[in-house]
């Protein structure tokens, strides 16, 4: 159900300045100015982080009935999913990494968040699988989700897991597994061909990337081939975040690039041909490198203008002025605005975006409230 915005969430925002420069310089967007500001009636589509700062959004618990903790993975129902489940498009589902006990690399669980803010638990597997940040919805009528299971809640036990199948009723259809290219599948982007699809997935126990090349019908997944198209990303353990390694990634078909934010590197690199090449393209081209906006990237998404929008974990480079950020950069790097979702480090991970007609959802995870928040954005300019 929805819950009332938690009064902690801090709506701060910048246009290519600084969102957090000393008191009193320009650029401060502190709780005067945000008492001033105009609610848009239509958001920017070259600025979406920036139009979050004014929308209040709606903030639903990711807890199911077995109380999972710590929300991981996101992944909107796309436009054209196969009909005849229980889920729609624009539906969200939202993955569980911790079980109630909050023992990292447990949870068992996916929450499915109606557009109306309903909940439900999609999927509960066995004990123990520690569902990641890598999901994704296949038109095809399938979910696909990582799992990085831990034996104490701790990175020195974490195994390398697999990823599940699902039909579009929440019931396994198969396990992909036993390779030595999935290894602690911490990510997931996706391109959807309809009868085909190419996963990429960033496997956090070796600092690469994998690429799996799936054949779709209505009722099966196979797998045709996987290849290494990335490596060479900074990885391992930490006693709080469990395992820093490369994270989120978000491929652009029309370009054929995938981009990478590696946690450990405190960087956002590019692969290119990545849904073709059958070469190692070592940790690629770096994009965007920066002290001031980068702390510890995670989620990645790309936005409907080709604009990448970072969730920072707050593992790396941490900065007390600046916590749980937002961050959206033009993929040639340019800085474009920022915002931070919680008063305290370490609440977004997964994060993603639908749109459909001109009207868009933006959606990231709270780790710290176990929660998601949905902005609605009104129809763009």
């Amino acid at each position: 159900m929805l819950e009332p915005l938690d009064a902690r969430m801090l709506l701060s925002a910048a246009v290519g300045v600084d969102a957090h420069p000393a008191e009193g310089q320009p650029g401060v967007v502190g709780p005067q100015m945000i008492q001033t500001m105009i609610q848009p009636t239509k958001h920017s589509a070259k600025n979406i982080v920036g139009s979050l700062a004014s929308i209040t959004p709606d903030v639903v618990s990711t807890v199911p009935a077995n109380g999972d903790l710590n929300p991981y993975g996101t992944a909107f129902v796309p436009k054209g999913f196969a009909s005849g489940g229980v889920l729609k498009a624009g539906d969200l589902l939202v993955s569980n990494f911790n079980n109630s006990e909050n023992l990292q690399g447990t949870g068992t669980t996916i929450v499915h968040v109606t557009p109306d803010g309903q909940t439900s638990t999609f999927f509960q597997g066995s004990e123990g699988l520690g569902l990641t940040t890598a999901l994704t919805v296949l038109k095809k009528g399938f979910v696909i989700v990582g799992n990085l299971p831990t034996l104490d809640g701790t990175g020195e036990t974490a195994q390398a897991g697999s990823l599940i199948v699902l039909d579009k009723n929440g019931n396994i259809v198969t396990t992909i597994a036993a390779s030595a290219l999935i290894q602690g599948a911490w990510d997931m982007a996706v391109n959807d061909k309809g009868s085909s699809a190419n996963i990429f997935i960033s496997n956090a126990l070796t600092g690469t990337i994998s690429r799996l090349d799936l054949k779709l019908t209505d009722t099966t997944v196979s797998l045709k081939g996987i290849t290494e198209i990335a490596s060479g990303y900074t990885h391992r353990t930490d006693p709080s975040a469990l395992l820093l390694g490369p994270t989120g990634l978000a491929f652009d078909a029309k370009s054929g690039k995938l981009y990478v934010a590696s946690t450990a590197d405190n960087a956002i690199y590019m692969i290119k041909k990545a849904a073709k090449r059958q070469t190692d393209d070592g940790p690629g081209k770096v994009v965007v490198r920066s002290s001031s906006y980068l702390h510890g990237p995670l989620g990645l998404t790309l936005t409907s203008k080709r604009h990448l929008i970072v969730a920072n974990g707050d593992a790396i480079n941490t900065d007390p002025n600046r916590p749980s950020t937002l961050v959206e950069f033009t993929t040639s790097g340019k800085f474009v605005s920022q915002l931070s979702i919680d008063t305290t480090n370490n609440a977004p991970f997964g994060i993603a975006m639908y749109s459909d007609n001109g009207d868009a959802r933006f959606v990231a995870v709270n780790n710290n409230q176990n929660t998601v928040s949905i902005w609605t954005l009104p129809r763009r300019r």
